[in-house]
């Protein structure tokens, strides 16, 4: 896939689609650059600021990395279950806590 589709579907994805039903999921974030942090953290395994050299994050992160993004970001929409293990992870890898993932 070509790099303009790759961040043509990001795009949709984090702007659009995810926030689109973060509230009847009953998700615990709703705006786009939390949704962005939580597909490019686990994607890469951690802090995708540690990872990425350069905002924005998609435009600068390789394309492997934004295709994992993308397909985390799938499942969660095919899965509500999954976004909020995927952001307690991210959000113990940023220092702040999160609780219990479920996830190693």
């Amino acid at each position: 896939m070509r790099r303009d589709e790759l961040e043509t579907i990001w795009l949709r994805l984090t702007r659009v689609d995810l926030p689109g039903v973060a509230a009847s999921h009953g998700w615990p974030v709703r705006h786009d650059h939390c949704f962005a942090r939580i597909l490019l953290d686990n994607a890469c395994g951690g802090r995708w600021c540690d990872h990425v050299a350069g905002r924005p994050a998609y435009r600068h992160a390789p394309p492997e990395m934004l295709n994992r993004a993308i397909a985390f970001g799938e499942a969660c929409l095919a899965d509500s279950a999954l976004l909020p293990l995927l952001n307690a992870r991210s959000l113990r890898w940023c220092g702040k806590g999160g609780g219990s993932s479920g996830l190693a």
